[in-house]
């Protein structure tokens, strides 16, 4: 009886591995941390930024990685912080080389992050993931999906809705000859 010995990876990960070795190469976290240009956002923001004012700022890449995350898996501010403090690829994703269980700021640091960076710093985050994602980044054409935007609904609570049923019913008894004893004609103004 022979035995057929396959050979096998024989790099294992060991109790010295660093941060990046320890993750799989091909989680999509993983592929977009090292396809983003962090350099420019970098380069952008750090005129927002004293070296000798105020507390120390949280890094730049850290920052801007939090608002990708925010927005990749549609959370709150709470919640990405909270979730960056269990997942290691959101940690490579911001930059870190070691893992860490401490949430890496409070959420209302990103609100004062985007305050900070204001619409262009938004625009510009924004530039670099189409730059990144798709065949037709280079276009100056962008196709998006808009079947998550809010659409312009009237709920039958809304002020709106009673004058526009007045104004039919209205009409609707002009057209029948109906004799009304109140029109609501001031009242609808109101």
């Amino acid at each position: 009886m022979y035995h057929v010995i396959q050979a096998k990876n024989s790099a294992q990960i060991g109790f010295y591995s660093s941060f990046e070795e320890q993750l799989n190469h091909s989680h999509p976290l993983y592929i977009l941390a090292n396809r983003i240009d962090w350099n420019v956002f970098e380069e952008a923001f750090k005129k927002h930024y004293s070296a000798t004012q105020g507390k120390p700022a949280k890094p730049i890449r850290l920052m801007v990685s939090l608002l990708i995350l925010k927005q990749l898996r549609n959370l709150s501010d709470e919640s990405v912080v909270g979730q960056w403090a269990e997942n290691a690829y959101y940690q490579y994703f911001g930059g870190e080389k070691l893992f860490s269980v401490k949430p890496p700021c409070v959420p209302t640091e990103l609100v004062e992050f985007r305050k900070r960076i204001g619409e262009a710093g938004s625009e510009l985050i924004f530039k670099e993931s189409i730059r990144i994602n798709g065949k037709d980044a280079d276009d100056d054409n962008l196709s998006g999906d808009t079947t998550v935007q809010e659409k312009n609904i009237t709920y039958p609570t809304d002020d709106k809705l009673y004058k526009k049923i007045i104004v039919k019913c209205q009409a609707i008894g002009l057209k029948e000859r109906v004799e009304l004893r109140q029109s609501y004609k001031f009242t609808v103004k109101n």
